[in-house]
């Protein structure tokens, strides 16, 4: 399907039903309940489908040589850890170097992908790569949906579809086709702080704990859930529920923290792991502040110079973002995780990956072209459909680090 015949974009003039939600009072979510199941999201989902299998394609016929196929590609890098610990289990015990000094170790990946990858492998032809990947697409189609949900239910059916497509076409949306974690956790994200726009507590207390078991990053939606949930309890709606979603939602993450601590046999095992073992901390900006700074004055490498240009275009957005008071806990979750990006002391060139997640940055893109002509949607998703499938390529073929 060509990106010019992008025909699953709803019609402009909309039915009663995608009428844009009327403000709601701050602090307080809107009211509508459009109908987001399958029946009405099946365009979000066959359009993100079709856009990603574009950047496929160009991965195909120009970034594979060879050496790579097209399938060695979509499981390098962190694919390949989550696999082994699929088919191998988790480290005793922090690997050394010849000189006494700390290897990586896979004690630093969360759980759930891998445990899903050992479930689906037995019943999947291939190895455990191949189930990473499957898994990955599988969750992007889930996470897609998820998208198409949150923006039907704060603007419109069309907004709804275009946050799916605009998602799909990222800079880095290569990532999301590859053996990697970043369409699970996507999809847990969107599908948790969607039960909080709808005060299904419960839900989004236990999407949340999953989602905690599958990034680090799962802290920003603890963030978010957690603060929407403190809000409603204080306020007295919706009963115990509140309460009860808070206490449940940083069960993943916190518990696999304290697993590896114990596996380590140090309280402070987990971050033990992340500081010196793989040279990962957070600081004061000044590590990302003083590499983009090189930008200007050294030698450009363009996977620098595109993660320099996505934090930026980050930080705008989420300041637009936070101007949405009716979609508070979604610019909670976003700020928290662009914090925890631009912080992070280390690995700049997956800076731009790490942002994937944070999709509701795209929601006043989505929603500015919601209200335009549909050859003006067409003319920006062929765009950046281009960019990415180019991007892609670079990154497969000429990068020689993790994307």
């Amino acid at each position: 399907m060509a990106v010019a015949d992008l025909t699953w974009i709803p019609a402009q003039r909309s039915p009663e039903h995608d009428v844009p939600a009327r403000a709601a009072p701050a602090g307080d979510f809107p009211a509508p309940r459009r109908r987001v199941g399958l029946r009405v999201a099946w365009p979000a989902i066959a359009g993100y489908a079709a856009l990603r299998a574009i950047g496929l394609l160009a991965l195909a016929f120009f970034g594979t040589d060879p050496h790579r196929d097209l399938w060695a590609i979509l499981g390098r890098y962190d694919a390949g850890w989550y696999a082994g610990i699929a088919t191998r289990g988790y480290d005793l015990a922090i690997p050394l170097h010849p000189d006494g000094s700390l290897a990586t170790t896979n004690l630093a990946f969360f759980p759930l992908y891998p445990g899903l990858i050992a479930l689906l492998h037995p019943v999947l032809p291939g190895d455990a790569a191949a189930a990473g990947i499957t898994l990955a697409w599988l969750a992007g189609l889930v996470a897609a949906w998820g998208l198409f949900a949150i923006g039907t239910h704060l603007h419109s059916r069309r907004a709804g579809v275009l946050l799916a497509a605009l998602w799909a076409v990222v800079p880095h949306a290569m990532v999301e086709s590859m053996g990697y974690t970043e369409t699970l956790f996507t999809a847990l994200c969107a599908w948790s702080l969607f039960a909080v726009l709808r005060r299904h507590w419960l839900t989004a207390g236990l999407l949340c704990a999953l989602a905690g078991l599958t990034r680090p990053t799962g802290a920003a939606l603890i963030a978010a859930v957690g603060l929407a949930a403190l809000a409603a309890g204080l306020t007295r709606r919706d009963g115990w529920r509140p309460w009860a979603a808070g206490l449940i939602a940083p069960i993943g993450l916190f518990g696999y923290v304290v697993w590896v601590g114990h596996r380590l046999g140090r309280a402070d095992g987990y971050f033990h792991v992340q500081k010196d073992a793989w040279k990962m901390s957070y600081d004061d900006g000044g590590y990302t502040l003083g590499t983009a700074r090189t930008l200007l004055t050294g030698r450009v490498d363009l996977a620098y110079l595109m993660c320099t240009l996505v934090l930026l275009a980050a930080i705008v957005l989420a300041v637009v973002l936070s101007a949405n008071r009716r979609a508070w806990p979604l610019a909670v979750f976003s700020l928290v995780i662009v914090a925890m990006v631009f912080f992070g002391d280390g690995y700049f060139h997956a800076k731009g990956r790490l942002l994937i997640p944070a999709f509701p940055l795209l929601l006043p893109i989505a929603t500015g072209l919601a209200g335009a002509h549909r050859r003006t949607m067409i003319s920006v998703l062929t765009v950046l459909a281009v960019i990415s499938a180019i991007y892609g390529v670079y990154l497969a073929r000429f990068w020689t680090h993790s994307p």
